[in-house]
């Protein structure tokens, strides 16, 4: 029995650290921004409770119900993701001649900074860029596109970049999923007959599941919180076209001071995540016999 407490003992003695940083930087600033979303704080006067004051603001801000709009388009960059990332990871999963550069070059977006990135893409959207370049010179276009600087595309063009660059993490996510696949299975299913399609479908996407529950939670979040992409390259613009609910609360919290309204903000989008992964949970999580 002592030594049942010692042991435990000693596992809190580790846990105490994180748990420690956990309680300061994520629990405490969570408990204490509810606690501001429900009042009129702005870093200057003495914050007064104003009730549900913000959250009525907000909803009834026409670019605030946009902002959402955007987020849940976003939203759209997720099956890309996921489809894209797994089509990369049964391919890399092959033992063939320069594997492992090809499996570092898809991963070397994810390593490089999202300003760099950012700015890379900036230069390649631009009218004299190199992908109206391509364009032009494939004769697609006649005149060049404002990938940035049109309010119907910009968006999307900013969606497309945030898929290049984080194709390859989930990529990694999935390739890792499939290494740990057994090969006796496809060895026994071989020898019953099945074809590629049907391994893949019977045996690699049912045994997949639980690294597809964690890279569509991942991406879904990720999608909604949004936020690094749209400051760099567009900040919300053009004709606030590109504004996330995230910018939205970062442009009313950060710029106006008004801390109120832009933790009502996340606090909505907050529920929005909660939501958004239980519905992963609820028909994703592999089901148990």
């Amino acid at each position: 029995m002592q030594t049942i407490r010692k042991s435990t003992l000693t596992a809190y003695l580790f846990l105490a650290p994180a748990i420690l940083l956990l309680l300061v930087f994520s629990f405490w600033p969570v408990g204490f921004g509810t606690v501001v979303a429900f009042t009129d704080y702005n870093l200057i006067e003495t914050p007064h409770w104003v009730g549900l004051q913000n959250f009525r603001d907000i909803l009834a801000d026409d670019l605030f119900i946009d902002s959402l709009k955007n987020s849940a388009l976003y939203l759209l960059v997720v099956p890309v993701i996921q489809i894209v990332a797994m089509v990369l990871a049964v391919l890399v999963n092959n033992k063939l001649p320069g594997i492992k550069f090809y499996r570092a070059a898809y991963y070397l977006p994810v390593v490089t900074t999202v300003s760099v990135v950012g700015i890379i893409w900036n230069f390649m959207y631009t009218e004299d860029g190199a992908l109206n370049g391509v364009l032009r010179w494939l004769h697609l276009i006649n005149a060049p596109v404002g990938f940035l600087s049109d309010d119907r595309i910009a968006l999307f063009a900013v969606m497309f970049v945030t898929v290049w660059r984080g194709v390859g993490w989930y990529m990694v996510l999935y390739l890792a999923g499939l290494q740990a696949i057994p090969q006796d299975i496809y060895e026994a299913a071989t020898l019953d007959g099945a074809n590629l399609w049907q391994k893949f479908w019977r045996i690699t996407v049912p045994l997949l599941m639980p690294t597809i529950l964690l890279c569509s939670v991942m991406s879904v979040l990720a999608a909604v919180k949004a936020f690094e992409e749209v400051q760099i390259m567009t900040q919300g613009g053009p004709m606030e076209s590109t504004f996330t609910s995230l910018f939205y609360a970062y442009q009313f919290g950060i710029k106006s001071l008004a801390y109120g309204r832009a933790l009502a903000a996340s606090l909505v989008v907050s529920v929005f995540c909660i939501g958004l992964a239980w519905l992963n949970f609820r028909y994703l999580q592999p089901k148990t016999k």
